[in-house]
């Protein structure tokens, strides 16, 4: 029989090992609310479901049923995983994108990782969104701005794959990157008004009077059927003026019937023909829709209070204003997505891009960049006539995108 010494020393030992264990899932819990991740998301990675957002709101369901704004945040510098690939490591980054290449002097630009306020993004991993898209077809739909975001997720995604199991090629207006061990493709469709325009094709498209055919998306559409995951977007070929040309008919119709609208109403017209295209073609139950939202330009100093002539040329820090909004900007294009949105019957995650890179007017390509021509004595002498701040350099600014597409694919 125990002595009631060792009765007590025994309560005493038990007593300190409850109270360490009471204190170690205390921490735990603590680390993963502050983390954004429940303790499963922890043990064991997030499950994958082709479903969209039963939210209409543009947050992350968190857990203990907060919610979080991925969107909402600010840029912090970020030297130890920054970035997520070298640009010479990825041979599919077409060289307008390729800054360092064409010399751009500095790689600031590369080191800054965005930082939602009410919570972290989840760590992005090739080999888990790999064999989640086993035996699935991804597809981007879009302009230029679309297959930066489409190269850049190839790049993140590609050096897992041994050189023999991946190829990427193109047929016309698509291009296809296979990762042939996952039986997986990640594919880019360019459609710039996701309607049949003067602009459809791939190669030569640089037209000035550009001009749009009313209710013709099926042209498009036929080739996006089947993909399990569809990024859509459009906006910067739709900003020609106040005034779009419309076609109603046929573009092989001798005399042709076009007239003009506001461009907001033209835009809206693509979008409500977007829905109605996916209501009938797209299975919410297999596929997820995502559209990313107008991504900004920075050709005017002035508007962050910088030269009055200047551009992004040799910007290389973000923005800080956490309010700014740059002139280059439509609102109104903003409202007519969420008015036409809202109502359809099919789910879109909506990827708000917008604000987040509104920052970042030191991440374009500026005038490091191949030229789509040779470049006179004038415009060399004046490097801000000829600086691109539409476009952005890899790695860079879209990789983020891509960090918040995938939140969004695998954390709904």
């Amino acid at each position: 029989m125990k002595s009631s010494s060792t009765y007590s020393s025994s309560l005493i030992r038990k007593t300190r090992l409850s109270r360490l264990i009471f204190t170690l899932l205390a921490v735990i819990v603590f680390v993963a609310i502050i983390y954004g991740q429940d303790l499963g998301c922890l043990l064991q990675p997030p499950t994958f479901e082709f479903r969209p957002d039963s939210e209409t709101e543009n947050v992350q369901r968190l857990p203990l049923k907060e919610k979080c704004d991925v969107f909402k945040g600010r840029w912090v510098r970020d030297e130890s995983n920054r970035p997520l690939y070298e640009e010479w490591e990825c041979p599919y980054i077409q060289p307008q994108l390729t800054c360092q290449e064409h010399g751009r002097p500095e790689k600031d630009y590369q080191h800054w990782r965005w930082q939602p306020h009410a919570c972290s993004l989840p760590s992005f991993n090739a080999t888990f969104m790999l064999e989640k898209l086993r035996g699935k077809k991804m597809m981007f739909v879009g302009d230029s701005l679309n297959r930066g975001q489409y190269v850049s997720l190839v790049c993140m995604l590609h050096r897992i794959i041994p050189e023999h199991a991946k190829s990427m090629e193109t047929y016309d207006s698509l291009t296809v990157f296979t990762a042939k061990d996952y039986n997986a493709t990640i594919e880019f469709y360019w459609a710039p008004f996701l309607l049949e325009s003067n602009s459809d094709n791939a190669v030569i498209h640089r037209v000035t009077d550009r001009i749009v055919r009313r209710g013709s998306i099926n042209k498009h559409g036929n080739f996006w059927k089947g993909a399990d995951i569809v990024v859509f977007n459009t906006y910067l070929w739709w900003m020609t003026g106040t005034k779009m040309k419309i076609l109603r008919g046929s573009f092989n119709d001798t005399v042709k019937d076009i007239i003009e609208m506001e461009t907001e109403d033209a835009y809206r017209l693509a979008m409500k023909s977007l829905v109605k295209w996916v209501q009938k073609n797209m299975d919410p139950e297999k596929t997820r829709i995502f559209f990313t939202s107008m991504s900004p330009s920075h050709g005017r100093s002035i508007d962050w209070g910088g030269d009055p002539n200047g551009s992004c040329y040799n910007e290389t820090k973000p923005i800080e204003d956490p309010t700014y909004w740059g002139s280059g900007q439509d609102k109104g294009i903003m409202q007519v997505i969420g008015e036409v949105f809202k109502k359809t019957k099919v789910p879109i995650t909506f990827l708000n891009i917008t604000q987040l890179s509104e920052y970042r007017k030191d991440a374009h390509t500026s005038i490091y960049k191949k030229q789509w021509g040779p470049l006179t004595p004038q415009q060399l002498a004046n490097p801000v006539s000829y600086a691109d701040c539409v476009h952005w350099c890899l790695p860079g600014l879209q990789d983020t995108w891509n960090e918040l597409l995938y939140a969004r694919l695998f954390y709904p």
